[in-house]
């Protein structure tokens, strides 16, 4: 089978690369080496994980707000199967729906995992061991990522488990031991809080979502501590053992003290490695960086070896479903002559806790190390009419301005809504908007986005009307 165009992987990157490059008029194929298509994404990660956080999130409101809104009820109790259950259900809508756009884009799926025979032949195996070979002019790798630990701890996958395992419990956590700060954590420790696990935060670093703005790890790390969460920042993880239902964590303090917890559970959620497992790029002259295992890739996201592209969590930068499906567009357009462009610095961060995080740009610290000028505006969503009438009072929005220019360098946000917030900082960012430009944009009122204009009403000779 001959084709123009080969995607190895059927993640957000992978999909969306297959469907540009068919709507461009290339025969498209892509392989898949599970029997649902979208990757971890669709199926273990970003889809799974906010069903459970949208469920925990109703009956949290249920068992703590509703009373506020005049709601009572009475027996509240949690299904837990049934939350499990349509959390499964939406994982099956979104696959079947890929399943889907392959049909209506012409693109064959070829189920089973792909490896390099050459740069143009490219084997198929099936589970059942058979082979197909297929023949291509261009490679797309997009073969995404899986769950990172520590070299010495064994993750058993029943009591020691990675996020994979955390969404598919068969019962509530009691304690809940989360090993990690960063998103995927605090995202999933965030469900069984809410659901009344105790949960408890081992950090290494001195604050939580340590990537992003440190003002926002600090809001955040307060508005968990409200769910009961606790926090061990600073603090270095040694060993985790299972015994039958209990599991021991042991730690050192930032002084270097030996101390211990034990819970029923405990999530490693250290990060993700780049998985390029069974692609023999060995036989094509591929090597892969030995920290993270990412391939290497040029401006135009091609590897070292002519027509072969990667894309998403195999190669640098952040670990994003979104950075993955622009990336595939960017190559599928590459590849037809066109002239694309992406811009590193304006993919958007989210953390769908409630309330979310989202950020964009530059922070604080960054814009000081490298000495840029820079003003600051901020606007509580205390201060917000729509925030006070849903109940939503925690959070901020933060905006960084050049001092000379005003052009936005940063938007930095804690708040309810803050995911679909952060989409109009981006789209300031890409025209290059003043925080003034922003201000002159009517706002709905009231809304949440009003936020944003207020934050760039005080970026702008401190012009905030609410505060």
């Amino acid at each position: 089978m001959q084709y123009d165009v080969i995607v190895i992987g059927s993640g957000p990157g992978g999909y969306v690369a297959a469907i540009r490059c068919a709507q461009l008029g290339m025969k498209t194929a892509i392989i898949e080496k599970y029997n649902t298509l979208g990757g971890t994404c669709l199926n273990v990660g970003c889809i799974p994980s906010k069903a459970l956080l949208d469920s925990s999130e109703h009956y949290h409101n249920a068992a703590h707000t509703f009373t506020t809104h005049g709601i009572k009820l009475d027996n509240l109790g949690i299904d837990f199967g049934q939350m499990i259950k349509r959390k499964q259900e939406v994982v099956d809508a979104n696959t079947s729906g890929i399943t889907y756009l392959m049909k209506k884009n012409k693109i064959d799926v070829h189920v089973g995992v792909g490896s390099f025979k050459d740069k143009n032949i490219i084997i198929v195996t099936a589970a059942d061991g058979k082979t197909t070979e297929l023949t291509t002019e261009k490679v797309i790798i997009a073969t995404g990522s899986k769950p990172s630990s520590l070299p010495f701890l064994k993750i058993d996958k029943k009591r020691i488990i990675t996020s994979t395992e955390a969404l598919t419990l068969t019962e509530i956590p009691k304690h809940l031991i989360l090993i990690g700060g960063g998103v995927i954590g605090l995202e999933l420790g965030s469900v069984y809080a809410r659901l009344g696990a105790k949960v408890s935060v081992i950090e290494f670093m001195d604050g939580i979502i340590p990537t992003m703005d440190k003002g926002l790890g600090r809001e955040l790390q307060k508005v968990l501590k409200k769910l009961g969460m606790e926090f061990y920042l600073g603090h270095k993880v040694t060993g985790a053992t299972a015994k039958g239902k209990e599991v021991t964590v042991t730690f050192d303090n930032p002084k270097g003290e030996k101390q211990e917890l034990k819970g029923d559970y405990c999530m490693v959620a250290v990060g993700r490695i780049a998985y390029t497992d069974g692609l023999g790029l060995d036989k094509i002259g591929i090597t892969v960086e030995e920290r993270g295992r990412k391939i290497t890739v040029d401006e135009h996201l091609e590897t070292s070896v002519k027509g072969v592209y990667a894309i998403g969590d195999v190669i640098k930068g952040a670990m994003l479903a979104h950075k993955a499906e622009d990336e595939g567009t960017f190559v599928a357009e590459l590849i037809a002559g066109q002239k694309p462009h992406i811009n590193y610095n304006l993919i958007p961060g989210v953390v769908y806790t409630w309330p979310e995080v989202a950020a964009v740009g530059y922070t604080e610290e960054q814009l000081k190390e490298v000495g840029t000028k820079y003003k600051v505006g901020s606007f509580p969503f205390k201060a917000s009419g729509r925030a006070r009438a849903s109940g939503d009072l925690d959070g901020f929005v933060k905006v960084l301005a050049d001092a000379t220019t005003d052009e936005i360098l940063g938007v930095h946000m804690i708040g309810p809504r803050a995911a679909d917030m952060i989409a109009e900082a981006v789209i300031a960012m890409e025209f290059r908007a003043s925080a003034e430009d922003v201000t002159r944009a009517s706002h709905a009122h009231p809304t949440y986005t009003e936020a944003m204009r207020e934050a760039c009403l005080a970026a702008t000779e401190n012009r905030a009307i609410h505060i």
